[in-house]
Formats: structure tokens, sequence, C-alpha cells
């Protein structure tokens, strides 16, 4: 990598795409929760003072959407009408069942879809995850941590982070600028909030990873104060976050959303394949940074495209690494899906922080299948 500063960003679990993203998540995992083999394809959609459920469905269990909906968009935080957007907001169900074309490829085994999938690995953090989205992520954490703990009590649902980390010959070196986005209650002066975010959520995290920045490298609320928070000020649609769910662009996306799907969309588990794979690849010290590229049919069970990039970085042969990685993992469907055994309810806390990096995933696991 060339680039002299990387800027990755991350979103609060309460922003608004991320609320489409979590009920999206959240049937998947009522599905999965009594009928393993369920199929899901849903997609949500909040705007001012309303809820779209939209997709296919095909399970043996009882979905009960409005209740989730309002369970997950409760506990976010929307509670308070004056936000123009709450837990009592209408919702509208638009969901029936799976295309008997698509089912006919799924049954045998097939993919649920065609597509390509990029894994990644770097052994720049102990997460094995580029230093910008590993941070970005743990800043809009601690900024959830310190609004529902009431640590800043003034702190309102909502919120964005954005981190720039100044690299030298491809190895990061120094956070150059961090950028925080907080909705607050009215009357909160900027200066109280910057001083307050700083103390309180910047500080500590880049503490607790060895870092430090200057004050005067931190960007609050760039538009000036913020007070309506959430879907009344910015429509959310599920999947709009690949890059937030994923590396912060620090490589390769397939394009293909991760949220509402079951694992036989392989847009999910396809990435989470890639991901197991360069993430043992790195942890067993065969390369600094790995990449793995996967492709599908729909209908096919197999993938027609498996490949590894190490940018230069390998400490072994190729042919080694290879050889390797294709051990790791049955990379057909059927075989990703109990492989990482996937087809249990785990899915909703996939939906905030990003998909990767955090060790409670199957896919996440090192040193053999979890």
């Amino acid at each position: 990598m060339n680039y002299k500063v990387f800027t990755s960003e991350s979103v609060s679990a309460s922003h608004p795409d991320k609320i489409c993203d979590q009920i999206s998540d959240a049937i998947v995992d009522a599905a999965l929760k009594n009928d393993p083999q369920s199929r899901v394809a849903v997609e949500t959609l909040v705007t001012t003072n309303n809820v779209v459920l939209a997709g296919e469905v095909k399970t043996n269990s009882k979905i009960q959407f409005e209740k989730i909906t309002q369970g997950i968009i409760k506990d976010l935080g929307y509670t308070n009408s004056t936000f123009n957007f709450s837990y009592k907001s209408p919702i509208n169900v638009f969901i029936h069942q799976q295309s008997p074309e698509i089912a006919v490829g799924v049954d045998s085994g097939g993919a649920g879809d065609q597509g390509m999938m990029f894994g990644f690995a770097t052994a720049e953090t102990k997460t094995l995850m580029p230093l910008p989205i590993n941070i970005a992520h743990r800043l809009t954490e601690r900024l959830d941590e310190v609004r529902e703990e009431k640590i800043i009590s003034y702190l309102r649902p909502d919120g964005k982070s954005e981190v720039s980390v100044s690299y030298e010959k491809g190895k990061p070196k120094t956070v150059e600028r961090v950028v925080l986005a907080a909705a607050h209650k009215k009357g909160v002066k900027g200066g109280e909030l910057r001083e307050d975010l700083y103390k309180y959520v910047v500080k500590p995290i880049l503490s607790e990873l060895g870092l430090k920045i200057n004050k005067r490298d931190l960007i609050v609320n760039g538009t000036g104060a913020w007070t309506l928070p959430g879907p009344a000020s910015d429509t959310g649609v599920t999947g709009r976050k690949i890059i937030v769910d994923s590396y912060g662009a620090f490589a390769r996306s397939g394009g293909g959303a991760f949220s509402g799907k079951d694992p036989t969309k392989v847009d999910r588990s396809g990435a989470y394949a890639a991901r197991f794979i360069a993430k043992n690849i790195v942890a067993e010290e065969l390369a600094e940074k790995c990449e793995v590229q996967l492709a599908y049919v729909i209908g096919q069970r197999d993938p027609i495209t498996r490949d590894i990039e190490t940018f230069g970085t390998e400490k072994k042969p190729i042919r080694v690494i290879r050889d390797f990685a294709w051990k790791l993992l049955d990379l057909s469907v059927p075989g990703i899906i109990k492989g990482l055994n996937l087809r249990r309810p785990i899915y909703r806390e996939t939906a905030r922080y990003g998909h990767f990096g955090r060790n409670s995933f199957p896919w996440e696991q090192v040193n053999g299948l979890p």
C-alpha cells in the first residue's frame, strides 16, 4: 500500500442504516432459532415516523415482525416522540415466500445468488484488522456506551466516527485525525461536547490501543449543532454500510451486503469464509497481509473462483500458502455453512461495529474450525 494516510469510518448502532441492519438480522435470527433451514432475504427501510419491511422468507418459525422491529428500535434509544421516529412509529410489512426458481437451486445445496466475495487480514493489529477501521469501530462502540450509561447524559442516539492513520512503508505510524458526529440535546455548546467526547471517548480508546492524538486534531459535528437524530434526519436502508461492515475500504469489496440474509446467500457466508481463511493465513504467520477472493454462481455448490493475494508479504512460497488455505474449510456452500456452524441465531450482533475483528464470531476463530 502506497497511501501516506488512510481513512476509514464507522457508525453507531443507532445510526439509521444500522437500525435497519439490526432489524433485518434479528428477523434472520428469529427464523433460524426454531427452523435452521429457514431462508431469509429481508430489507428494512426507516424514515420519518415510518418503518417498512420487505423481502422473502421461507420458514416453519412463527416470526412476529412488528414485535421484533419495535424491540430493536426501543433498545437503540428511540423512545422519544420528539425525534419524529420511535418504537411506536407505524410498521408496514411486505414479506412473501422465496421464489421457487431460486429455491430449487438452494434446495440442492447451491448458492442462493451469484457474486464475488473478499476476505482480508493484516498483522497490523491484534484483531488482524486494518488499524483505521479497528479504531473507528471502537470509537462508535464507546460513543454508544457513554450515552447508554449516561456518562455523557445529554447525548442522543445516532453517531459516526472517522479515523485517519498515517503510514510509512505500509506500516501504521500515528493517528492523524479523528472525526466524531454525535447527536445531543438542545442547548449543549459545541465546546462542551468536544471536551466530553475527547475525555470520555477518544482518549480512553486510543490509550487502550497504545495511541494518542492532540485535542486540536479532533473534529466534532462538522456542521455545528446536531439535535434531531436518526431516521427523521437521514433515511436508513439495510445493506448500505458494506464498507463499514467489512474492512473500511482497506480491502476490496464484492459489493454484496450481509445483513438480512440467511447463510445460503454467499454474499454473507462466502465473505465469512474468505475472512476465516485470510485470518488463519496471517495468524499462522504465513504472510503479513492476505486477501482471499471467492466467486459463486446461483444454484451451484462450489466456487467458480478462489485465489489468494499476499501483497508481497508472504513468508512462505505461495504454493505452500494455497495448500494450507484450501485445507482449512470446504468452500462449497454446504461446506461453509457446516464448517462455520452458520445455521443458528448469531446475526443481530454482527450488524453493529463490523462483521469482522471480534472473536465471538465463528469466522474469526484460528487454529481450527469452531
